[in-house]
């Protein structure tokens, strides 16, 4: 398959754009941080896979469709779009950039998309369910509403040969929090053993333990009647309430 995805160059995306070149898909890595996306195609074509980097403001429409010429140059149409940019902000949804104002997929949206195969999936990487970040209303607000949008939009494309669902990872150690989480020499810092001791498994994920969930949404033998749910993978963390 052909698989674009966004947010490429960080450590979640990243391990996902390996693991399904492995697979032998071919995979488009977007990141506004091009060195960062040509870094992991350069390593996916090294071992033997297919890759190409591009970079792509998720924020910026002009940005995207020239994105998405260049992907449609190299690979042709996509089957998979896994939005791993902007999950924390509901304009990072890239899908939603394809479609018209008369809600049906418009004439640039078809020649993406190959939508007379088996069937094209979104995945959304939603980071962690924004319901449960209750500390940080802001953060929490824009999870919680890509947490709907991808139902809206599972509902609105169910005819239109496209599943839409997303994964909800629980705390992972990323670029993005890693000084949140550990000191300077390593150890754990009060957060870190906070979020540890309301997790039942006791410990962080790791990138590689979402692989088997993405796996699933996209393949449309395994999860082909699947679509507008949010599933976690979080080692316990949203079935504890702490005591």
């Amino acid at each position: 398959m052909n698989i674009v995805i966004t947010g490429a160059g960080g450590v979640l995306c990243s391990a996902f754009s390996r693991a399904l070149a492995a697979d032998g898909h071919k995979i488009a890595l977007l990141d506004l941080n091009l060195e960062a996306a040509e870094r992991e195609a350069e390593g996916i074509r090294k071992a033997g896979g297919e890759a190409i980097a591009v970079q792509a403001n998720v924020l910026d429409k002009e940005s995207l469709k020239k994105a998405h010429d260049v992907v449609l140059e190299n690979f042709g149409p996509c089957e998979v779009l896994i939005n791993g940019a902007g999950g924390n902000n509901p304009k990072g949804t890239t899908t939603s950039e394809y479609f018209s104002k008369e809600d049906m997929l418009d004439e640039n949206a078809r020649s993406f998309f190959d939508l007379d195969q088996d069937g094209v999936s979104f995945v959304f990487n939603l980071n962690f369910l924004g319901t449960l970040l209750t500390t940080i209303p802001a953060y929490s607000g824009a999870k919680a509403a890509v947490s709907n949008f991808t139902q809206w939009l599972a509902v609105h494309f169910a005819n239109c040969n496209i599943r839409v669902n997303a994964i909800a990872p629980g705390f992972f150690a990323t670029n993005q929090n890693r000084t949140l989480l550990f000191n300077e020499d390593g150890s754990l810092t009060p957060r870190s053993h906070k979020i540890i001791s309301q997790t039942p498994m006791g410990r962080f994920g790791e990138p590689e333990e979402l692989l088997g969930t993405l796996r699933f949404l996209i393949d449309n033998d395994a999860s082909g009647f699947v679509t507008g749910i949010t599933i976690p993978v979080d080692g316990g963390f949203s079935a504890y309430s702490g005591v």
